[in-house]
């Protein structure tokens, strides 16, 4: 009989998940592995059935397993799409004439896929209103809903504003908004990115984010308010970008400022 680390001010469900999590991190359990049945695993824990299924619920809640219907558990793959920050919106990518996400996935070798459910008139949250400069009690910008998928995985959610003022008559307000997305029409429009400021925060999903996102309780998102700052410094689009944690992983690679520095050491 198998016996799970000592910890006796734990019910037995979460003595059961924590081994098995051990397993996981140490490769005794392989990625993609089935998991032992809840039959199996009560005898080699000596529990009922009912304590080795919660233990799997647990493991589920940590996104460390899946559960598939008539099939068993397996162990999750921690495979991600990884969103490149600093260098998503870099001229040689637009030279592509592909979306930073439909470039980006299909350099991990992933099919993109984006839907747009809604392209409205709203007023706007806000935090939005706030960096993209307009009023927050008005219907003043367009909201476009975005849905991502990788492989036909939704990976995230992102809401785009635009000024209303700038977007109404144009492509803006179109599901297909041609070459180079939306960023394109907005560079006609005058502003040309030069700068871009990603604010990043986790948290639990909304209801709706979990249904979208296809999320396992417990398994949070990354929410990323990205603001494009065009050639006079103003505020042009702002996203917020809401991420599956589980499923999409952040990297930036940023200059450091040395004039400063130099100057210090002389």
């Amino acid at each position: 009989m198998t016996r799970p680390d000592d910890h006796p001010q734990q019910p037995p469900s979460r003595r059961i998940a924590a081994d098995l999590r051990k397993q996981i991190e140490q490769g005794q359990l392989a990625h993609g592995e089935r998991l032992p049945s809840e039959r199996v695993l009560a005898e080699q824990y000596g529990t009922a059935r009912n304590t080795a299924r919660e233990a799997i619920r647990l493991l589920a809640e940590q996104g460390l397993v899946t559960s598939q219907q008539g099939r068993g558990s397996f162990v999750r793959s921690p495979e991600r799409l990884f969103r490149f920050g600093s260098d998503r919106y870099s001229l040689k990518n637009r030279a592509t004439g592909l979306t930073p996400f439909r470039l980006e996935a299909k350099k991990q070798g992933k099919e993109p896929r984006i839907d747009v459910p809604s392209i409205a008139r709203e007023v706007p949250p806000t935090d939005v209103a706030e960096r993209l400069k307009v009023p927050a009690d008005e219907p003043s910008v367009v909201h476009r809903e975005n849905h991502y998928f990788a492989d036909d995985e939704p990976v995230q959610i992102v809401s785009t504003y635009l000024r209303w003022e700038e977007a109404q008559g144009t492509r803006l307000m179109e599901r297909k908004s041609g070459a180079n997305g939306i960023y394109g029409r907005l560079e006609e429009l005058g502003h040309r990115m030069t700068d871009i400021r990603d604010e990043i925060s986790a948290r639990m999903p909304t209801p709706e984010e979990a249904r979208i996102l296809h999320l396992l309780p417990g398994v949070p998102v990354l929410e990323v308010l990205h603001t494009s700052l065009d050639q006079d410094g103003e505020p042009f689009e702002v996203s917020r970008y809401v991420h599956r944690a589980d499923r999409t992983g952040l990297l930036y690679e940023l200059p450091v400022e040395q004039e400063e520095a130099d100057q210090d050491a002389q």
